[in-house]
């Protein structure tokens, strides 16, 4: 049996729309194979049955099943299709190296040390078996009725939409009620990261034990709150630092130390530079 992953896509740059289809096979076909080829290739099956394989995993696809083949290695036919069979396709690019693991670990937030840093994953399920399937075949169909070569911006924002879809889609086959507990934390942390935050302070506003809070936000961001609330703090920091010319004491203050020296300390720690040297990295 199949380990359900995940596919993770670093962001920015964000995927870049290539090609769509349509494809009808009779009893007796089989979907072509290829290796190497650079491309992500979604399949959504319609009607019938597929076999699929890559990289010597395999997996029989029925209606509102989707497979997430990757650019590198190889996917093939692993039998004749049975029945008559009908699936759409979408190719795109993306010029960072995924990840890949297993579908109940969920990878903590990224930070960069760049000053705009950009902490997001796009996280699309290898294979999923979509809830409403009707709503991506209408908008593959948007997709397949556009004008060649004159559509561009609307092609990326579909392409856009439909990824969006589908890690949502993933994302709500496996949130448990730990994984809610956990983002609820986050944004709870993200929108009052300025002012004081203790497990204490976010059991009583969460109504949870703060130990099962610990807990919950270390399985899935592998971080405690702590550790999030200063990473989140440092992440602010690094804007102000370059779009602003607040000295240190002020942006110290403005993302929630209450002593600068203490932030000093934290930001060289974390970056591997003081807040000073970081900010004349991008002065002229």
């Amino acid at each position: 049996m199949n380990e359900e992953i995940i596919i993770e896509l670093k962001t920015p740059p964000i995927p870049y729309y290539l090609g769509s289809g349509y494809s009808e096979f009779q009893i007796g076909d089989h979907h072509p194979n290829r290796k190497n080829l650079g491309i992500y290739d979604l399949l959504i099956v319609a009607k019938g049955e597929l076999h699929m394989g890559e990289n010597s995993q395999h997996w029989t696809l029925t209606r509102g099943d989707t497979l997430l083949l990757l650019p590198e290695g190889e996917h093939y036919s692993v039998s004749p299709c049975s029945q008559e069979t009908v699936f759409y396709w979408v190719h795109f690019e993306h010029s960072i190296q995924q990840e890949t693991y297993p579908k109940n670990n969920q990878k903590g937030i990224l930070y960069s040390s760049r000053p705009f840093g950009n902490p997001y994953g796009l996280r699309l399920p290898k294979h999923s078996h979509l809830s409403n399937p009707e709503l991506y075949f209408d908008l593959i169909k948007h997709l397949l009725a556009l004008p060649i070569n004159s559509s561009f911006w609307e092609e990326q924002r579909l392409l856009a939409e439909l990824l969006a879809m589908l890690e949502k889609e993933g994302l709500n086959s496996t949130r448990s009620v730990a994984d809610r507990l956990a983002e609820q934390a986050a944004a709870y942390i993200q929108k009052n990261y300025k002012g004081k935050i203790t497990n204490e302070i976010l059991a009583s506003a969460l109504h949870f034990h703060p130990n099962y809070i610990v807990r919950c936000m270390k399985a899935k961001y592998e971080l405690t709150p702590n550790e999030y609330l200063l990473e989140f703090r440092l992440e602010r920091a690094k804007r102000l630092l370059v779009t602003t010319e607040w000295p240190i004491e002020r942006i110290s203050e403005e993302v929630g130390f209450r002593y600068s020296p203490y932030f000093s300390a934290c930001f060289k720690r974390s970056v591997g530079l003081s807040p000073i040297r970081f900010r004349k990295q991008f002065l002229k």
